[in-house]
């Protein structure tokens, strides 16, 4: 997959693991749909934290990416769904943990609420 990073001076630069934009040659494209932090087990969220609740996001996240013969390097666009805005920080954390390359395009949004009173919801768009 051709994947280039696009970054320009004249606009903000990133405050956290993600691109300015991301460019993609035509290829296969797998929409994942929003993660909670289910445990994919007991189907119960999982206990803890905003961390320990982003970090099961994210397997969650892999696991779905694995299944169509894809990892997070092939992520081009993601969204992140908080509760809090003041839970940015730990979350930008651990989902930076994910990505090793150039990260992908992204949006945070505070929202009133998630489901099963989950704190953080992510999805996110491949290309291969």
């Amino acid at each position: 997959m051709a994947r280039k990073i696009v970054h320009s001076d004249e606009a903000p630069k990133a405050i956290g693991p993600y691109s300015q934009a991301v460019q993609v040659d035509a290829g296969k494209m797998t929409f994942l749909s929003g993660q909670i932090p289910l445990d994919p087990k007991t189907m119960n969220i999982v206990e803890g934290d905003v961390i320990d609740q982003a970090e099961q996001v994210m397997k969650n996240l892999g696991a779905v990416l694995k299944a169509a013969g894809l990892d997070f390097s092939h992520v081009v666009r993601s969204t992140i769904f908080l509760t809090d805005l003041g839970d940015f920080t730990k979350v930008n954390e651990v989902y930076g943990r994910y990505f090793t390359g150039a990260p992908p395009a992204r949006v945070t949004v505070q929202v009133a609420a998630l489901p099963r009173g989950s704190k953080v919801e992510i999805d996110a768009i491949a290309v291969s």
